[in-house]
């Protein structure tokens, strides 16, 4: 029964991080390198649709959860963990019903042979190995993992079968997900023509003379595009031009922090605490009624940082010190008590446990065990084979023959065994061995290090976060409803705010793509999910009521409103890249400048300035930056054009960066690199495996996937 409870407590933990992080989304980045919002009648159970296929809020909203929980776990704050898990969970759904529907179009599948050789054959996984090898032999015991692993599925509890059949899952859609990444691998193919004909090519070598004039030496502003051109231009280039739905803001912020007022009046409130606070009996009890934190334990002077704690450490046994300021909060702080205690201990132990149902005995009969335990070890017996045949396999020591290393601030965690404590840290010595009875059984303990003694001390510390004032909060929110009454559109709201804001030097700020389930604004602290629903339920240029973040009352007026679909000719001014639009004209004003070419010698003279005859040496067909010149593939072609041999190129050639004329001077061929053909193609094949496989490359698969499909995101009916 003991391996039976493993498993199903094992696999209901790793079940929420294996969810959490939706392997299946994931795969592919390895392979390849209650929150619902009310509406009328009650808000779909759809979250979303991916090509045709609806996303159940119920069981994302699960994912979520367990994604939220996860990184909680890891230490994100709770406050970004919410949005990210959102984030993530949203990604990896997409991810998996693209995936799912790429398998079933292929018929890639896992049959229940090949399932039986996932988690039973020569490799399982490593989770399921550690489990069920036996530690003498260290053999693999698939039987007895099948045995235990059906016999959850058929008596265990809902859940427990429910996070099996999950775990198992998801071991299917890795191992589909291999199949996938390797059929699309295996396509890749570099043919021994295709390597020999770019070896050819790149034998060839030019060399070329040439003047230039770049773009930017027309200014930009000189330059008049029209939006009936812009528009031609996004007609022709779409796929540069797309946006997502998005919304633009101006806003301002009344801050309602603690004022200096409120920072005074939470130090007087602390002093008024210190009589009660030296005198508590009970100084935990006292603490909790406050609604802090006691440590009963007592902490290693190079572990405590705080700015005072040179005055703090020369305290005498119940002396106060403080009020002192640390971060946002008044702090005093009293003297405990002091003692001198190794920064950790090093020990071994034997454990007979008392859980019968986990493999244990009973107490009596544990209780002669370990008396026996100790008289065979005190006449010679071998520890490490005393903990091989008692310690039970959960606890950790045994794979390192009992011995154990904990720090001071471990054993005195309310989690860790009173008793086992009590002997390694405060009243045993280094060699001293003791019978120990605990929660778990009874122990032989041996002392064997007590490493870096140092002085430790227990403080109890009383802080008093200083908080704005309901006087202060309800002057700022007073401010914002002045300013937000004032204000009808956009003109009013920048008017005002000129008047009015200004001059107190208030700043306006602007923040831009703000997406329909962003959960986050530039330049604000703080969640704002609520204000990202005002400002979508808003028209354009509506000024929007104050709203609380963090510590300020916010006032906002939609500035701009952008649907999904593609720029409009005004947008793409502002944010898209019309560039390549301004520079053709550029280009036609240059090349009318320097009119029919004759010689470099006359491009110079029509071009004026400080213009020079420049050489480009050494010049490859495959080189990607022409010599000297950067990326000019135009320029690079004309330089090996055999028309131009010796020759002055008869048209100004238009590129990148600007104009050029250019003289061929000569072209010629180098050796050609008898290098092993075979060799480079299995390097080419290896170098388009791994841009494949990066997830920022646009060959990725999912990347393509996503790109081809129609998603509808509504997870903003309910986050």
């Amino acid at each position: 029964m003991s391996i039976i409870q493993d498993i199903r407590d094992k696999y209901a933990k790793l079940t929420v991080v294996l969810i959490a992080l939706a392997l299946v989304g994931f795969i592919l980045t390895d392979y390849f390198s209650g929150k619902s919002r009310g509406m009328i009648g009650g808000p779909s159970n759809t979250i979303g649709v991916v090509n045709g296929k609806k996303i159940s809020f119920d069981e994302f909203n699960k994912k979520v959860a367990q994604a939220e929980e996860s990184m909680k776990a890891q230490g994100t704050p709770a406050a970004y963990a919410s949005q990210q898990a959102l984030e993530q969970a949203w990604n990896q759904e997409i991810s998996q019903v693209l995936l799912a529907d790429e398998f079933e179009k292929l018929g890639i599948e896992v049959g229940k042979k090949e399932l039986g050789d996932i988690l039973y054959g020569a490799n399982p996984p490593q989770d399921i190995k550690q489990q069920f090898t036996d530690e003498k032999t260290g053999q693999f015991n698939a039987v007895l993992a099948k045995q235990n692993i059906d016999e959850v599925l058929k008596k265990g509890q809902p859940e427990q079968k429910a996070n099996i059949n999950a775990y198992i899952n998801q071991l299917v859609n890795l191992r589909m997900a291999d199949k996938y990444y390797s059929l699309l691998a295996n396509t890749i193919n570099y043919p021994r023509w295709m390597v020999e004909k770019q070896n050819a090519d790149n034998s060839q070598l030019a060399k070329i003379s040439l003047v230039r004039e770049v773009y930017s030496s027309i200014p930009d502003s000189s330059i008049k595009i029209d939006d009936s051109e812009i528009a031609d231009y996004i007609s022709k280039n779409k796929s540069l031009f797309k946006q997502a739905e998005s919304r633009s803001i101006s806003y301002v912020s009344f801050r309602a922090a603690a004022s200096a007022k409120d920072s005074a009046e939470t130090l007087r409130s602390l002093e008024n605490s210190r009589e009660r606070f030296m005198t508590a009996d009970s100084v935990a009890q006292y603490l909790a009624g406050e609604g802090a934190q006691y440590f009963d334990g007592y902490v290693s002077g190079n572990a405590i940082k705080i700015p005072v704690k040179d005055s703090l450490l020369k305290l005498p046994v119940g002396g106060i010190y403080g009020p002192y300021l640390d971060g946002n909060s008044y702090v005093l702080a009293r003297m405990m008590g002091t003692k001198v205690l190794p920064d950790s201990v090093k020990c071994r132990h034997v454990l007979v446990g008392t859980d019968v149902q986990q493999g244990g005995f009973d107490d009596s009969t544990a209780s002669r065990k370990i008396d026996s335990i100790k008289n065979a070890i005190n006449a010679g017996a071998s520890w490490d084979a005393m903990v091989q045949q008692y310690n039970p396999a959960s606890d950790g020591s045994r794979q390192n023959k009992g011995e154990m290393t904990f720090s001071s601030t471990q054993i005195q965690d309310p989690g860790f065994a009173k008793e086992f404590a009590q002997f390694i840290l405060f009243d045993g010595k280094v060699g001293e061995r003791k019978v120990v009875k605990t929660s778990f059984g009874y122990h032989y303990i041996e002392i064997m290090a007590a490493i870096q003694p140092s002085a430790h001390y227990k403080i109890a510390y009383l802080p008093k976060e200083i908080i704005a004032s309901q006087e202060t909060d309800n002057a700022a929110l007073n401010e914002a409803n002045l300013f937000a009454g004032d204000n009808r559109d956009l003109k009013s709201f920048e008017a005002n705010y000129e008047k009015t804001l200004k001059p107190k030097g208030i700043q306006k700020a602007v923040a831009s793509d703000i997406g329909r389930s962003s959960s986050y604004i530039n330049g604000l602290n703080g969640a704002t999910r609520s204000f990202v629903r005002a400002i979508y339920d808003a028209k354009k240029g509506e000024v929007l009521k104050p709203e609380r973040i963090d510590d300020n009352y916010v006032v906002a007026v939609v500035t701009d409103v952008f649907e999904e679909g593609t720029m409009s000719p005004a947008r793409a001014r502002l944010a898209g890249d019309i560039a390549p639009l301004r520079n053709k004209k550029k280009e036609e004003i240059l090349k009318k400048k320097i009119g029919t070419v004759t010689t470099l010698e006359d491009a110079i003279a029509k071009l004026g300035g400080n213009k020079i005859i420049e050489t480009a040496d050494s010049i490859r067909i495959n080189s990607a930056l022409s010599a000297g010149l950067g990326y000019e593939p135009k320029v690079t072609g004309a330089a090996f054009n055999p028309a131009n041999k010796g020759k002055l190129v008869p048209e100004v050639i238009g590129g990148q960066q600007g104009v050029y004329v250019v003289r061929v001077d000569y072209q010629a061929t180098t050796p050609v690199t008898n290098g092993d053909v075979n060799a480079e193609r299995a390097s080419r094949y290896q170098q388009a495996k791994q841009n494949l496989s990066n997830q920022y490359s646009q060959n990725n698969p999912l990347s393509i996937l996503r790109n081809a499909a129609t998603i509808k995101d509504k997870r903003y009916n309910r986050y």
